[in-house]
């Protein structure tokens, strides 16, 4: 069954472009493991939209194009295409008012999509916001990664080959300067008499030249 017209009707009535939308859809999105049970809620604002029943289509990304699943009357029957599984797929009165579960069971990666379901009212289609399907064999991890923490730096202390009471940094730091200035020092007066010792030998040098 071609459906040509169906594509270019979602894109007039999808819900979002109108200003007040009539039916949400919850959650946007899930990612379920192959094999498991899906449940997606569709909420109506008024009990009017329900009188003719919801209809549910899915978005194929693989073959680009709608599908149309089931559709629900007011009875609860169900009248479900013939490419889909009726016994995976099931419509529910939902527990809060004017809400309707979808229940998909044994998911396939086949059943992967964005589903819309969608209500009749005033001669046209309206239609929910969506919930993207993803069927995967394993779900992603949320654990975040394990970061390596250092040890508490300890502060520096001093390391003498003996223990000695009383001791501490200080002692360390100032013994070379001590020492310098000691050197220094020294080195500073055997400058000055080598300085006064050779002012004397000029002296005497000058006072030789002047007497001869």
């Amino acid at each position: 069954m071609e459906w040509p017209w169906l594509f270019l009707y979602l894109s007039l009535h999808i819900t979002g472009c109108q200003k007040t939308p009539p039916i949400f859809q919850t959650p946007p999105r899930i990612i379920a493991l192959n094999n498991s049970t899906m449940e997606l809620v569709c909420a109506l604002k008024s009990e009017q939209f329900t009188q003719s029943g919801i209809y549910w289509y899915r978005w194929s990304k693989e073959i680009q194009d709608f599908q149309y699943v089931l559709f629900s009357n007011v009875f609860q029957k169900h009248t479900i295409t013939n490419n889909i599984d009726k016994d995976r797929f099931n419509v529910s009165k939902g527990s809060f008012r004017h809400a309707y579960t979808l229940k998909i069971r044994k998911l396939q990666p086949l059943d992967a999509g964005t589903y819309y379901c969608a209500v009749s009212h005033s001669s046209e289609l309206l239609f929910g916001n969506g919930t993207e399907l993803s069927v995967v064999d394993f779900l992603p991890s949320t654990e975040k990664p394990t970061e390596k923490t250092l040890p508490p730096t300890k502060p520096l202390r001093c390391i003498t080959p003996a223990k000695i009471k009383g001791s501490s940094c200080s002692g360390f730091i100032w013994a070379p300067l001590v020492a310098c200035a000691v050197i220094l020092l020294l080195s500073l007066v055997a400058a000055i008499r080598r300085f006064q010792r050779l002012r004397r030998r000029l002296r005497l040098h000058f006072n030789k030249q002047v007497l001869k």
